[in-house]
């Protein structure tokens, strides 16, 4: 017994000491690279550093930064001239010396590349070991503010996010100036360090919202990334379903109305675009402009859009089947028209289609490819020119290059892009059902896409409310958009922490002057 006590003792004893060994080549490998921080930046041609002398405190000093990420204009202008004019004995005199806002004096040299790649100054002064001073002058390289290009409007604002998250940011504090709209950032990618905000209203959004997405974006482990498309990816609930979770917009209005709801916003620097969530299936048909129109008016052309997504989707599969299974259906006077349409065609409804929608696809692949001006030619002319020479070939029938047309024409009134991709994609399994068992295989194909459409989820909440599960009072802004004034309440399957936005009787109350 007391044998085998030893023999534990001894091996918890070796282990505390491998582990103990391991903590000192940790610290042997950080201070190497401490050290090293200046011969692996040297190899770039960017890296710069210079030497100057103070004849007031007679000390020399020196600048080290990367030429690429530093502002010439902060350092010729602000910097340096109160460093040759000015009098400074150590490094801690700095902060009181330069008329910059951000200094920061540091001794852990583990900092130094960090800070410098950040785009940071680092000042040394010769003599003085205590430490060194990291000079904030970044240089912005950012585009203006332009109208949206992708959610255009005829009315309403007419800006649209950039590329930096710092305007982004601006754009939304803009429209929601409230201390509880809270920015927390996140630093993802191991080698892009790409800086990600979280946006929300505190006392609004669901705190299990917000404990989610950062819990995701925490477990992110990737090298690089270089747009928000990235985050649709990868923190989906199911990245395997052709249907986007997360609501891409580029326009700050919608932005601000959909954090006022309670939503949450997570903008990518670098990318043009924010993510919001929890979404739903019918947000995806609904245009910012709706809620610029007549409620009237936006509920008939919600409606519209629907009708479009339907019809794109259902009708060259409609004409699949009738014409290979069901053609009894077709009324007479339609199918003596088919008849002659179809005559010297030589193929099965199925390549006829196929040939068509692929067409199309090649088209507007080309089309959006090829610079604006000649895309657009292309586009057009191409679709006269193939349309024209395959039906008076022989290839297809008149009757069907209507319908793929207005199929085609009908899948561009989808107001968000990521979602006109899916209706694309969704043509082509119901085509092939529709071959296989004419309508039959169509009712197929709806019931397993109404199956996965059910079972999908956005940060955990379902994505086919207010439809399922069924919430009557959420219809007030879903398929059709009552007035404003009956929208006093966020939507209930947010479960926001305050879900009031105004007094209903104050909004139905009407009284004239003279009352």
């Amino acid at each position: 017994m007391a044998n085998f006590f030893k023999l534990k003792f001894n091996k918890n004893q070796s282990a505390d000491q491998l582990s103990a060994g391991n903590k000192e080549q940790e610290k042997d490998k950080q201070k190497n690279n401490a050290e090293d921080w200046e011969k692996e930046l040297s190899k770039s041609k960017d890296y710069k550093k210079t030497f100057y002398f103070n004849q007031k405190s007679g000390k020399k000093f020196n600048f080290t930064f990367i030429t690429t990420l530093v502002d010439d204009k902060v350092l010729d202008n602000n910097i340096l001239p109160c460093l040759l004019e000015g009098e400074f004995h150590k490094i801690d005199d700095v902060k009181k010396l330069l008329p910059v806002a951000d200094v920061e004096v540091s001794s852990n040299k583990a900092d130094i590349s960090i800070k410098l790649l950040e785009g940071n100054i680092m000042l040394t002064i010769e003599g003085d070991t205590s430490g060194f001073a990291f000079i904030s002058s970044q240089k912005q390289v950012v585009r203006s503010v332009t109208s949206p290009e992708i959610e255009f409007s005829v009315v309403g604002p007419k800006e649209a996010f950039v590329e930096s998250v710092e305007q982004n940011m601006n754009l939304i504090r803009k429209r929601l100036p409230v201390k509880e709209l809270i920015a927390e950032e996140f630093i993802v990618g191991k080698l892009s360090k790409t800086s990600v905000f979280v946006v929300y209203i505190e006392g609004v959004t669901n705190k299990e919202i917000i404990n989610t997405v950062k819990q995701r974006i925490n477990d992110i482990d990737k090298d690089e990334i270089a747009d928000s498309s990235y985050f649709t990816q990868i923190i989906s609930d199911n990245g395997n379903s052709p249907f986007p979770q997360l609501l891409d917009t580029e326009r700050p209005d919608r932005v601000a109305a959909s954090l006022a709801e309670g939503k949450i916003v997570i903008l990518v620097d670098g990318s043009p675009h924010a993510l919001i969530g929890p979404t739903s299936l019918t947000e995806f048909f609904n245009s910012f402009e709706d809620y610029f129109l007549n409620w009237i008016l936006a509920s008939f052309i919600r409606m519209i859009r629907l009708f479009a997504v339907i019809f794109s989707i259902m009708i060259t599969p409609m004409y699949v089947a009738l014409t290979s299974y069901h053609y009894e259906l077709i009324p007479k006077d339609l199918l003596s028209t088919l008849i002659i349409s179809r005559r010297v065609v030589p193929f099965p409804p199925i390549l006829e289609a196929l040939f068509l929608e692929i067409t199309i696809e090649l088209l507007r692949e080309a089309g959006a490819r090829l610079p604006t001006k000649v895309g657009q030619t292309i586009g057009i002319v191409g679709g006269i020119v193939i349309g024209t020479a395959s039906v008076e070939a022989g290839l297809t029938s008149n009757v069907l290059l209507i319908f793929i047309a207005l199929s085609a024409l009908a899948s561009f009134t989808t107001p968000v892009y990521q979602m006109s991709n899916t209706i694309r994609l969704l043509r082509f399994p119901f085509l092939f059902m529709a071959e296989k068992w004419g309508l039959l295989g169509i009712t197929i194909a709806l019931c397993f896409l109404l199956i996965h459409l059910l079972r999908l989820t956005s940060l955990g909440f379902p994505f086919m409310e207010p439809i399922f599960p069924l919430r009557i009072g959420d219809f007030r802004d879903a398929l059709f958009r009552l007035p404003f004034k009956s929208q006093s309440n966020r939507p209930q399957y947010l479960r926001t922490d305050d879900s009031n936005r105004f007094s209903k009787e104050k909004a139905y109350s009407k009284k004239d002057i003279d009352e």
